[in-house]
């Protein structure tokens, strides 16, 4: 019984001292916004994304599998939601890719605890001067390639 309520003791030692921590950082900023609930979205072409950040946060995956149905099943190619796109507006200039530990894509999946297996076909680097990046060689790999070893995952040659 002492080892019971040892536990619960502790469990709710524990659950507390999570809530000050919390409490703590929420009085802490002054400024009076509202903490961002993930990741922060980075848009580096373009004005604003094709949907409101709350709307592609719940979303973008539908879109992507109503574009694939779109363009792969039924040969109908449009721009709005091409995974091309949001490669282009989303890849970090500095590591030219939306994976890595800042990129776009893998830190709100690391964040929501989603694997990525988009970029085991996808590139993951946007067009330079109108060129789709380098090929992959027959292993597979590429010089500019970008792997993740947190989601296990590595872009492909296909836009």
């Amino acid at each position: 019984m002492n080892k019971i309520r040892r536990m619960v003791f502790g469990g709710v030692a524990v659950v507390a001292a999570g809530m000050l921590a919390v409490a703590a950082v929420l009085a802490a900023d002054t400024s009076g916004a509202k903490p961002a609930l993930g990741p922060t979205v980075k848009i580096y072409k373009g004005e604003k994304c094709v949907e409101p950040t709350a709307e592609m946060r719940r979303n973008h995956m539908k879109y992507i599998l109503h574009q694939r149905d779109e363009t792969m099943h039924k040969g109908i190619r449009t721009t709005k939601y091409s995974f091309k796109n949001c490669v282009d507006c989303h890849a970090d200039p500095n590591t030219n890719s939306v994976l890595g530990k800042d990129g776009f894509c893998e830190s709100c999946h690391i964040y929501a605890s989603v694997s990525i297996d988009c970029f085991t076909c996808h590139s993951s680097a946007p067009e330079k001067n109108g060129q789709p990046p380098k090929a992959a060689g027959p292993a597979g790999t590429m010089e500019s390639m970008h792997t993740s070893a947190a989601m296990g995952t590595a872009n492909g040659n296909q836009p």
